[in-house]
């Protein structure tokens, strides 16, 4: 796609010092900046490079003047950052802005959709499926029985969404990710086998939930595993069955959640971070990367380590442990001593 300064300069409501006929058609740092290329400069220790880009167009904050000569044209906005971040998102709707159904693909007969649609080729949407407006399904996605999709909703490539699941408005469903896979349920027999239990729920992702690149999430036994609205998850995180998981809390990636446990709002849970089943976290809780969570957790509490334990208890124990050799050495040279006496 190719873009002009003055549309640019018109998208961002910037002032445009240079030529409005300036054609950029990709994206680049500033320091790797040429020609047909569009940079920005907001961290004042990449100011030099603005003097040897290359780059066609450079979005700067209204501040900036110039002390040498440029060869770049300028759009000058209140935060080049935000303004380079809101360029991202209207590149990235235009780019998956696809209207039509490819070939070969199929839709059942009975599923319905809305204005806007796009169904890539090979991608599969099952019976009685309800898929709303703008709503994109690209190539090699599946989407089951009994379906529910919002408006703006946009599965990425390889994703599968399994019967009986509900996305809301805004939801994006990245590649080869999975949502509404069954639940992990087994009961022991008398033969000491383990016995599938029938995984009869569904998921419900509420509005505007991001979920990341091979990310799975469980379908309930019964009722629903639930996302409320806001939720990002990163990548290649397990959401177990009867998870729920409070507004606009966000997990990294490599994170897992057993069965049953609930999660409050505006959370911030790191990577590699391990919850066990059938506890409730509050809100606003903090915890931090490679924690093990085996507990209750109160509102505002921030947690580091495995097992858990508060982040400034965590924090003054590390300063023991961390000693721990030099303490046992210092010991067995005290011991050694008082044998000799």
């Amino acid at each position: 796609m190719i873009f002009t300064a003055g549309q640019i300069a018109g998208i961002l409501e910037g002032e445009l010092e240079g030529n409005p006929d300036i054609a950029v058609h990709k994206l680049a740092k500033i320091e790797e900046g040429e020609k047909g290329s569009l940079t920005f400069l907001s961290n004042p220790k990449y100011t030099p490079h603005i003097y040897t880009t290359k780059a066609s167009i450079t979005i700067v904050n209204k501040d900036f003047v110039p002390e040498h000569r440029l060869d770049t044209a300028l759009i000058k906005v209140e935060d080049a950052y935000e303004s380079f971040s809101k360029l991202l998102e209207y590149y990235d709707q235009v780019k998956s802005n696809k209207i039509g159904i490819e070939n070969p693909s199929y839709i059942s007969e009975s599923a319905t959709y809305g204005a806007g649609f796009y169904l890539g080729a090979f991608a599969y949407i099952g019976a009685n499926t309800a898929v709303g407006n703008n709503v994109k399904i690209f190539p090699n996605a599946y989407v089951g029985d009994n379906v529910v999709l919002g408006d703006n909703v946009q599965v990425w490539p390889g994703a599968k969404i399994c019967s009986e699941s509900v996305i809301g408005d805004n939801c994006v469903i990245h590649s080869s990710a999975v949502v509404g896979s069954d639940g992990f349920g087994f009961a022991p027999n008398k033969n000491g086998e383990f016995t599938k239990i029938p995984q009869t729920g569904n998921v419900i992702l509420e509005a505007n939930v991001d979920v990341g690149t091979g990310t799975t999430i469980d379908r309930a036994t019964l009722g629903s595993t639930i996302l409320r609205r806001g939720v990002k998850l990163d990548n290649q995180i397990q959401i177990a069955h009867n998870v729920e998981i409070g507004e606009h809390t966000v997990i990294a990636a490599q994170t897992g959640i057993a069965g049953s446990t609930k999660i409050g709002k505006n959370c911030m849970i790191g990577g590699q971070v391990g919850i066990v089943g059938h506890i409730v976290i509050g809100d606003r809780v903090r915890i931090q990367a490679q924690s093990g969570v085996g507990r209750n957790v109160k509102d505002d509490e921030v947690l580091q380590g495995s097992p858990a334990i508060k982040y400034g208890d965590y924090n003054k124990s590390y300063v023991h442990f961390k000693n721990l050799p030099k303490l046992n050495k210092r010991i067995n040279k005290l011991e050694k001593k008082k044998e000799s006496e």
